[in-house]
């Protein structure tokens, strides 16, 4: 059993939290893992954002504009379950989504009438992102492993009203047999450790972590960002995201995929108007990394921001 502390968050993992954030900002990133206001986005295949905003506030509700996603709001009064009751998400007009969890398709900025993988793709928050800012057109294979998370998948597109997305139940490691340089984008939001969503006073937010499962996780998310690159065509682009703190998860995998496709990927610069941003860090224990992993970012936990990590990596042409 994991050992805890006072604040019932593991101690293996706060042993770790020093060497990954700076020390003028650790108190406040370790006071950060506490139940955050509730967030959410404009289906914009269903109504406007004006027209969303308007209904809310007839209905009671208050909320604060997101500065740098037009789309999204925070709940600044009235609770989650009050918010679920209404008939904009009833009908599908908003998605209840973390605030970090809206970042990564930002990233990958779909475009009308572009090929789209989301590897990873259930239970379908950033699918149906993604169709949004494709006002439904081109084409989504939205793909899971599992059963029951795809036939929540299918339950939520429907819902939000997705007509460009098809569903798969495959191993995405293996999906690249099915899609070689198919993809004009490739989104890969793996499956993690989920530190940055820890809840000091939730335990089932943190009941299995353990530094084995880290390991674990790695190695498939390697092979998953792998399958990834192999289903993006020359000049595409993959995104890489995780929600979690983990070097082993984040950077590591980043740099395994550069050695094991030299020349293949690059990475490049995010730019985010966020505060609380770092860039990746170089090294890990014993092991050093690509330079290229500090064009990758890490966002600390905050009052409003889950921990996260993104990386986008664009896929070379071929030399003639």
């Amino acid at each position: 059993m994991t050992p805890m502390n006072e604040k019932n968050l593991p101690l293996p993992f706060l042993a770790r939290l020093p060497r990954l954030v700076p020390a003028d900002q650790l108190d406040a990133v370790t006071r950060a893992f506490a139940r955050r206001p509730t967030t959410f986005r404009v289906n914009t295949l269903k109504t406007t954002r004006d027209a969303a905003q308007s209904q809310l506030s007839a209905l009671g509700f208050q909320v604060d504009d997101v500065p740098w996603y037009a789309d999204a709001f925070i709940l600044r009064n009235k609770s989650k379950r009050e918010l679920l009751a209404t008939s904009l998400y009833a009908n599908g007009e908003i998605y209840v989504q973390s605030l970090s969890s809206m970042l990564p398709p930002l990233i990958l900025d779909p475009q009308p009438g572009e090929r789209i993988c989301d590897l990873t793709a259930a239970p379908g928050s950033k699918t149906t992102q993604i169709a949004a800012r494709m006002n439904n057109t081109g084409e989504i294979v939205a793909n899971d492993r599992s059963k029951i998370r795809l036939s929540k998948l299918v339950a939520n597109l429907k819902l939000q009203g997705v007509t460009n997305a098809r569903t798969r139940l495959s191993s995405g490691e293996d999906l690249w047999k099915r899609f070689p340089e198919y993809f004009d984008k490739v989104l890969v939001d793996a499956p993690c450790s989920l530190e940055g969503r820890f809840e000091a006073g939730n335990p089932k937010s943190f009941g299995d972590w353990s530094l084995r499962k880290v390991e674990f996780l790695s190695a498939i998310q390697c092979h998953l960002l792998r399958s990834a690159v192999t289903m993006t065509k020359p000049g595409g682009v993959i995104v890489y995201s995780t929600c979690t703190l983990s070097p082993e998860e984040n950077e590591r995998v980043i740099d395994w995929v550069l050695n094991k496709e030299p020349g293949v990927v690059e990475i490049e610069p995010i730019n985010l108007a966020i505060d609380n941003l770092l860039p990746g860090i170089p090294r890990w224990e014993r092991e050093e990394f690509s330079p290229q992993v500090r064009a990758t970012i890490r966002i600390l936990p905050s009052e409003l921001l889950e921990g996260f990590f993104v990386a986008k990596l664009r896929k070379q042409p071929r030399s003639q």
